[in-house]
């Protein structure tokens, strides 16, 4: 006997055989036990999600030989000729060869005679989008008002290109895609009924390529037990889908938690050396970060099944929320400007560089402020003479400092004494282009940069640094912002200061203030000078011309 494919031969042969839908199985169900049966129904969906299928059983409902129900017998001549593809009431018709408008009035002319063997004649238009628009009005009474003993089943990918007088004679049920754990379970079931070893992964692999659809994942597991002479093992279904190895999925994230960029980046090469498919690396990429982003929303779900994975899970512990939010959206990114590189091997290594390069510093990689360095035996010291309150004024006379090597030790004492810790209040004079120095001098990145320059500096001594944020920028303070601040302001002036945040509006102008009347001042300056320019003024009275201000760019 000939091989049947696997699709074929676990076709369902009942609802309760079907896997998802349950939204149009409880309509249809209810609808035939309760003989309120309607004359057409249309079923859209993708492909592969169960329309003629549906659609089939439908009919072997209607014709079972022990009466209308949602359980036909499956055994009476009628269901095993529905099932064999013989019923000589159930015509089945496909859109696509037969569109023409002659041959759809040719059926519609047959409908008037009674069905032959079964309880109805059952027409099961497949693809039905591919009608021409005369074989639909050829259709259209006949569907409106069919004779008592005829259903019509129509299916069709594209529910949008039927006319509205079609679909407003028909009941619509919409199939939706099925899931990976529908899929998973499906095929985990097949390869127990037909004796075949197999591993989780490889499942897993399979239903995620199927992308919703449960007969090409059929296929798929068809083309995987050949490809693996009748087991099912993850690294060939891997090899035989051109996926890596999840080894070095994981090796990936873990190079990302490390912040170790050589890891990385041989990783890659590595990868590249199997010649995958870097797009569909990372869609794997965004599932894995997916599951962590999961994980760590849901610590204490203990029912979770992803807590199965134990690399998972010790990812999940090992990455803040904030960089896995910030991970998933630059894959996404680099997966959507991919094929725009040069190629995609390095579309691919600039989104996990990427990944890198705006990861928020955490509180033990605060980087050393940019003070003055201190060499291991040998330190510049500056002598200048003394100033007093009027040293601004004198500034420009004051002679330049005198230069001169000294040997100094390396002790925290010197390290001190490099960064001198002064006192300073807001009665004081430190204003805020003082905090905005203190700012660039302390390296901020991300969103700790935010937060302290949307700040004002209220006070400074030796124990604290006190600022002031605006309510309306309360949004930007959190615990960890916060905390990442203190501990750079305890780089810059030592582990005894201790960071105060009021929430008030600032006295002063915050550094972000500042910058945007720069800007709004740069943008009038250059606005001006455009209108004073004699050509540009020339063009305008010549032509009657406008000039668009938003067109201007400072320079």
């Amino acid at each position: 006997m000939s091989y049947q494919v696997l699709a074929r031969k676990w076709r369902p042969r009942s609802f309760a055989d079907m896997v998802g839908q349950s939204h149009v199985l409880k309509a249809l169900e209810n609808a035939l036990d309760q003989d309120r049966l309607h004359h057409a129904y249309l079923f859209s969906g993708t492909r592969g999600v169960g329309k003629t299928t549906l659609a089939r059983i439908l009919a072997k409902c209607l014709n079972c030989e022990t009466g209308v129900s949602s359980t036909p017998c499956g055994v009476c001549p009628a269901c095993v000729a529905i099932d064999e593809g013989r019923f000589v009431d159930l015509i089945e018709v496909d859109a696509a060869s037969r569109a023409k408008v002659d041959e759809t009035r040719e059926l519609m002319e047959n409908v008037q005679y009674a069905p032959t063997s079964g309880r109805y004649k059952v027409y099961l238009i497949d693809e039905i989008h591919m009608f021409s628009n005369h074989s639909f009005n050829a259709l259209l009474k006949t569907l409106e008002e069919p004779p008592p003993h005829v259903k019509f089943l129509l299916a069709t990918t594209e529910p949008k290109k039927l006319p509205v007088t079609i679909l407003s004679r028909c009941l619509q049920f919409n199939l939706s895609h099925l899931t990976q754990e529908q899929i998973a379970e499906q095929i985990n079931m097949i390869l127990k009924q037909e004796s075949i070893e197999f591993d989780q992964g490889s499942t897993e692999l399979i239903a995620r390529g199927a992308a919703g659809s449960m007969r090409d994942a059929l296929s798929l597991l068809d083309q995987a037990i050949a490809y693996g002479g009748g087991a099912l093992k993850e690294e060939q279904v891997r090899a035989m889908m051109g996926t890596i190895d999840s080894a070095d999925l994981y090796g990936l994230i873990q190079s990302l938690i490390d912040a170790d960029a050589e890891s990385l980046l041989n990783i890659v090469q590595e990868i590249a050396l199997q010649n995958p498919d870097f797009d569909g690396l990372l869609s794997e990429l965004l599932s894995l970060l997916q599951k962590i982003a999961t994980l760590r929303a849901l610590p204490n779900d203990v029912d979770n099944p992803l807590r199965q994975h134990a690399e998972l899970v010790a990812f999940a512990e090992a990455m803040s929320k904030e960089d896995v939010q910030l991970y998933y959206q630059i894959a996404l990114k680099g997966r959507k400007d991919l094929y725009l590189a040069p190629d995609v091997k390095s579309g691919f290594e600039m989104t996990l560089i990427r990944m890198l390069a705006f990861r928020p510093v955490s509180n033990n990689e605060i980087p050393d402020a940019p003070v003055q360095s201190i060499a291991p035996r040998k330190a510049t010291v500056q002598t200048s003479p003394d100033t007093d309150t009027t040293e601004n004024a004198r500034q420009a006379e004051a002679p330049k400092p005198v230069e001169r090597d000294v040997d100094v030790e390396t002790s925290d004492e010197a390290i001190e004494q490099a960064r001198p810790i002064t006192e300073h209040s807001a009665s004081t004079g430190y204003d805020d282009n003082d905090w905005k120095t203190i700012i660039d001098e302390m390296a901020l990145v991300g969103l700790v940069k935010e937060l302290a320059g949307h700040c004002a500096l209220k006070a400074h001594t030796k124990d604290k640094v006190e600022l002031a944020l605006s309510p309306s920028q309360e949004h930007l303070l959190n615990s960890i912002q916060k905390e990442r601040l203190e501990q750079a302001i305890k780089v810059r002036f030592g582990e005894n200061v201790k960071l105060l945040v009021a929430i008030e509006d600032p006295s002063s102008e915050t550094p972000a203030e500042s910058r945007v009347r720069h800007e709004r001042e740069k943008q009038k300056a250059a606005e001006l000078s455009v209108s004073n320019d004699q050509t540009v003024q020339s063009i305008v009275d010549t032509f009657d011309a406008t000039i668009d201000k938003d067109s201007i760019q400072p320079g």
